[in-house]
């Protein structure tokens, strides 16, 4: 599942009280040619666990082994943890390891899901989505745990969080008017503008490692595509255009390529890697099952 219905399935097993999960991809860092590393996740091995893999797709690599899904990898800013959501404490919470897969420590501890974790830029911060107020909201904490605060309040869902380069934004998407939209903040919740507003759905923005543009995925053209936009909202501009359903961006950290997820070769999703203008998309992961939740490090 993307990481849209995963955040839907979540607010629907709270609602009542199930404990099955579907799995749920975040921006991190890269650099060069697109980055060293692509985390990501798969059902490759009967249930999501957490992988990575080099830039080109070699050296796939599994880090997390249980009989829980594992999901929603992140990168911190230097690349030596990672952040991801488990279930395997019956629900699903955030938990964060080394980036070998060693240390795996759980953060937050309630009986509401919390998922779709993003480090800020310095990696104090972890921003998360959380079912914990009944419907999906937008919330922080410390990179150790502490402090966990609300920054969206309100009736509709916010999900998807992703820091700005230097950490004063956070871009979400949110149903409050209707249908999923994308959203900018500052840190701290305040200033809640929409980016985006039409008919369609346009979900899961990623900031740039610059700042200056967010990718996210919309419905419009009536398929999942990716599209980019400058950080205040304008020249939104469609980088992928096929038949298939193409979700989950994620920028490198020099900004030269974008990493996401498609059905494109008729199978499950599999990891692509393409330039930022939409260019040379490549395939990075072939099997029968599904790989998605691609994060760039470092």
């Amino acid at each position: 599942m993307n990481r849209r219905i995963a955040g839907q399935v979540f607010g629907i097993c709270a609602l009542l009280a199930l404990v099955s999960l579907l799995a749920g991809c975040r921006g991190g860092g890269g650099g060069g040619n697109g980055g060293g590393k692509i985390a990501f996740g798969s059902d490759r091995d009967g249930n999501s666990e957490i992988y990575v893999m080099n830039s080109d797709g070699s050296g796939q690599t599994r880090l997390t082994n249980n009989a829980a899904w594992d999901y929603d990898p992140a990168f911190s800013p230097d690349g030596s943890k990672i952040a991801f959501a488990s279930d395997r404490d019956g629900n699903s919470e955030i938990y964060v390891m080394n980036s070998d897969g060693s240390g795996q420590t759980n953060l937050t501890n309630n009986a509401s899901g919390d998922f779709q974790p993003a480090f800020s830029p310095d990696g104090s911060k972890i921003a998360f989505t959380s079912f914990r107020d009944s419907n999906e909201e937008i919330y922080v904490m410390n990179s150790d745990g502490s402090g966990q605060a609300n920054l969206t309040n309100n009736a509709a869902k916010d999900s998807q969080p992703s820091f700005s380069a230097d950490g004063s934004k956070i871009a979400f998407a949110s149903i409050r008017d209707g249908n999923y939209e994308i959203y900018v903040m500052n840190s701290d919740g305040s200033a809640q503008t929409n980016l985006t507003n039409g008919p369609a759905s346009d979900n899961d923005p990623a900031f740039s490692a610059d700042g200056t543009e967010i990718a996210f995925y919309s419905e419009r053209d009536g398929n999942q595509e990716i599209y980019v936009m400058n950080s205040d909202g304008t020249g939104q501009t469609n980088l992928t255009n096929n038949a298939a359903g193409d979700i989950v961006p994620s920028f490198s950290a020099d900004g030269s390529k974008i990493a996401f997820a498609s059905n494109r070769d008729g199978n499950n999703n599999e990891i692509y890697v393409m330039n930022s203008d939409g260019t040379a998309p490549t395939r990075l992961t072939n099997n029968a099952a599904r790989d998605e939740d691609c994060s760039f490090g470092p």
